[in-house]
C-alpha cells in the first residue's frame, strides 16, 4: 500500500469514527432497531437458514438486537474470533452468550471455537465496515480480518456490510487486497450493489 492511499484510508476512518462517537444514545439505539429490522427483511429474501455476523463495538450500528432475535427463530449464528495470523476462527452464538474484549479493543464472543472454514457453509455474511462505496467497495477498520476471510473463500455466498446510512459514499481509498460487497445493511434500507465478483 502506498503511502498516499494509506494516509487517504487513515483520514476517512478518523472522520468516520468522531462522526460515529458524536451519536446519541437514542440514535444509536434507534440505529440498531433499524439493523434489526433490515437485516430480518434481509434474512428472509434470501431464505436464508445460517448466518455469520459479528458483535458490534458500541460506536457500530448495533447487532446485537438482529442476533438475538435470529436464534429466537431457529437461525444458526457464526460469531467471528479473531486470530494472530489474520483469519477468523468462529463459535455458534447463543441466547445467553457470553463476550470478552478482543486484544482489537472490539468484543468477541466466547465458545466453542470452529475453524476459519466454519464460515463457509453460510447462507449470508453480514460483515463490519467504515464505509462503502456505490460500486461496492468496503473500507474496513484497518485490520484485514474480513478482506482476508473473504479473499480466501471459494464459494462466498451474499455479503452485505453494516452501515449507517451516511456511510454509503460515493468513493473509498481501495488497495487490491480489498474486497468488495454485495450491498449495504443500514438502519433505513437494504441496498444492493454491482460488484465484480
Amino acid at each position: 500500500m502506498t503511502d498516499t492511499l494509506d494516509h487517504a484510508k487513515r483520514a476517512l476512518r478518523a472522520e468516520l469514527r468522531e462522526r460515529r462517537q458524536q451519536l446519541s444514545d437514542a440514535q444509536r439505539e434507534a440505529a440498531a432497531a433499524g439493523i434489526r429490522d433490515r437485516l430480518d427483511e434481509l434474512v428472509d429474501s434470501l431464505g436464508a437458514t445460517s448466518v455469520s455476523c459479528f458483535l458490534s463495538s458500541p460506536t457500530e450500528p448495533g447487532t446485537r438486537p438482529f442476533i438475538n432475535a435470529a436464534i429466537a427463530r431457529g437461525i444458526r449464528v457464526l460469531l467471528p474470533i479473531t486470530r494472530e495470523d489474520g483469519l477468523l476462527d468462529w463459535t455458534v452464538a447463543t441466547a445467553e452468550g457470553q463476550e470478552i474484549e478482543s486484544v482489537y479493543g472490539v468484543p468477541e464472543p466466547v465458545g466453542e471455537v470452529l475453524s476459519p472454514i466454519a464460515v463457509n457453509d453460510v447462507d449470508l455474511m453480514i460483515i463490519p465496515a467504515a464505509a462503502v462505496d456505490r460500486s461496492g467497495m468496503r473500507l474496513g477498520w484497518g485490520r484485514g480480518f474480513f478482506d482476508k476471510t473473504l479473499g480466501s473463500m471459494d464459494r462466498r455466498p451474499p455479503v452485505y456490510a453494516v452501515i449507517y446510512d451516511s456511510e454509503l459514499i460515493d468513493s473509498v481509498p481501495q488497495d487490491v487486497h480489498d474486497q468488495p460487497v454485495s450491498g449495504v445493511v443500514t438502519p433505513t434500507r437494504v441496498q444492493d450493489l454491482s460488484t465484480d465478483s
